[in-house]
């Protein structure tokens, strides 16, 4: 059984994503188990694992510190054990080592690089919510099969610029082009919604129960 932790820290719509996870499953007929938790042992003993975010930068930081041993277990599972991980929209902000919304504040520093609000120029406005096509400048197994220009949805006023470009799985233009997905290693990130991206989504999500970074 593929045992998924999607992570509940008081910052996600895990309830979703848990849905959008179970029927990519039924649909690539994976046998998987999604629990939605913050128990330290069952994050230590998944077999992959799964970071939401909606809101602020900030707020989310924070309930993520405010969960004892969280951030430590996350490590040793992701970065010493190299389960393979996925975050989403803030979640996968939180990658940085930095978010400038609501002041300067650190995040996990997985990725190098900053999260800054994005600026898209006249007649376009913040947040951006919406469908937008995904330019995807190199293979990626989470991003295989999902067609050609493939939209995904967004919603979100921050966006995450790493600092080494080839750490870039997609970008999106909106007025200006900015990261819309994050790769390195055993580690992936989409600035996007998976769970509200349709068939796009669930290929994306199917894409990474099957992953073997």
């Amino acid at each position: 059984m593929n045992l998924v932790a999607l992570i509940d820290y008081g910052s996600g719509n895990v309830h979703s994503a848990a849905g959008a996870l179970n029927e990519a499953a039924r649909r690539a007929g994976i046998a998987v188990e999604v629990a939605i938790t913050d128990d330290l042992a069952t994050i230590a003993r998944a077999d992959r694992i799964i970071l939401p975010g909606v809101g602020h930068y900030a707020d989310c930081a924070a309930n993520l510190q405010a969960r004892p041993g969280l951030v430590d277990t996350l490590e040793t599972a992701v970065l010493e054990n190299a389960r393979p991980f996925l975050g989403i929209c803030v979640g996968m902000q939180l990658l940085a080592d930095f978010g400038l919304e609501d002041g300067e504040t650190r995040g996990l520093g997985w990725i190098h690089g900053v999260v800054d609000r994005i600026d898209p120029g006249p007649g376009l406005r913040v947040p951006h919510v919406g469908w937008n096509e995904l330019a995807i400048p190199r293979p990626h197994a989470l991003l295989t099969g999902l067609g050609d220009q493939p939209h995904a949805y967004f919603t979100h006023s921050y966006a995450f610029t790493p600092e080494d470009m080839a750490d870039i799985a997609a970008t999106t233009e909106y007025g200006t082009p900015f990261t819309s997905a994050v790769a390195r290693g055993n580690i992936f990130g989409t600035q996007f919604h998976p769970e509200m991206s349709q068939r796009v989504g669930l290929q994306l999500l199917a894409n990474f129960l099957q992953w073997q970074p």
